[in-house]
């Protein structure tokens, strides 16, 4: 089971015992989760982990083998997805592309037989939220992947769900064209204030854009939290090396480096180089070794450093401050109690 969370009361999504089983494959299992009414939530996880397939059984496009799904406090189980008070953004767009933007975002509106002009009035409001009104008679042929996705997006806000669900919607995208589809969806979410439930591997996306969110591993969630939470007190080794990077030090190892039993994390921009004659922080562990590989990452750079019983990773930031070590070089390495997170496992 996962470890225990609070959970938000009136909660617009909540899933109780749900297990989903494939033949003989177990996709999910036994997935307790509640989103609240009006949070931005993310599952994260990788491939095959299950996240997808519980974010289908919130649509109703798969149904649980066992267990319940709710939305705004109703069973809605065995309710066919047309029924169902949520809409879902996909990664591959889905767009008719014969069909102008307008129409487009009017598709789904003209399913639910909302009248013309109504139809029309909140086909714009919802290209002009993504910025795009100005552009409603275009192809989707003409835009670009970013303006594609947006269009996605007002289509599926046109329609006012309770829950809007994404389905990794940003991974066809550019690295630097993704991070500004980031900052939008975060903007659109808090302007439009509805249920954002959105499925993705990629966990500085996740800890970027969520309130909250689920780490899921072999159909099990390991850990739900906000960001900084799950990022900061992971708790065991699959969450604290899937969401960021994380040295992890246990047994002996743990006894030689930290001096101390168990198993410990810390993280790599929480340990500091040490120059030669400089002091050590008061209550500062230090150690020695030596520079195996050196990694310039354009903001930042990667140093990895052996220490005799375990090689660790420390990245530091290319300010004009910053340390510059090489390939072989004697190195320093100190970090405080305050860095160092016990694990679980």
């Amino acid at each position: 089971m996962a470890p225990p969370t609070t959970r938000p009361a009136d909660g617009s999504v909540t899933l109780r015992g749900i297990r989903k089983t494939f033949a003989s494959t177990v996709a999910v299992d036994d997935v307790d989760l509640e989103v609240a009414d009006g949070e931005f939530f993310a599952m994260l996880g990788p491939s095959g982990s299950g996240k997808t397939t519980v974010l289908r059984m919130i649509a109703g496009f798969e149904q649980p083998t066992e267990g319940t799904v709710l939305l705004g406090g109703s069973d809605v189980t065995a309710v066919p997805p047309h029924r169902r008070d949520v809409t879902t953004v996909f990664q591959d767009y889905a767009l008719f592309p014969h069909m102008t933007l307008r129409e487009n975002v009017e598709y789904g509106l003209r399913a639910r037989n909302v009248a013309t002009a109504e139809r029309r009035r909140r086909a714009g409001d919802a290209l002009a939220m993504v910025r795009l009104d100005h552009v409603a008679d275009r192809k989707p042929a003409q835009l670009s992947g970013g303006q594609r996705q947006r269009v996605a997006l007002a289509r599926s806000l046109a329609v006012r769900p309770k829950v809007l669900l994404l389905d990794e919607p940003l991974g066809a995208l550019d690295l630097k064209l993704r991070e500004e589809m980031q900052v939008e969806l975060k903007a659109i979410q808090r302007e439009v204030g509805i249920t954002f439930v959105f499925v993705t591997h990629d966990q500085d996306e996740a800890l970027t854009l969520c309130d909250r969110l689920a780490v899921f591993n072999e159909g099990r969630i390991e850990q739900v939290g906000s960001a900084r939470a799950v990022y900061e007190e992971p708790v065991n080794r699959f969450v604290a090396g899937f969401v960021g990077t994380s040295n992890i030090l246990s047994g002996e190892t743990a006894q030689q480096v930290v001096g101390r039993s168990g198993t410990w994390a810390v993280r790599p921009e929480k340990i500091g180089v040490l120059a030669d004659t400089a002091p050590a922080p008061a209550g500062a562990t230090v150690r020695e070794g030596s520079v195996t590989e050196v990694v310039y990452a354009g903001a930042s750079t990667r140093v990895l450093a052996d220490l005799g019983p375990v090689t660790v990773t420390i990245t530091s930031l290319n300010t004009a401050a910053a340390s510059i070590v090489q390939r072989g070089d004697r190195i320093r390495l100190a970090w405080t109690d305050e860095a160092l997170h016990q694990l679980t496992d």
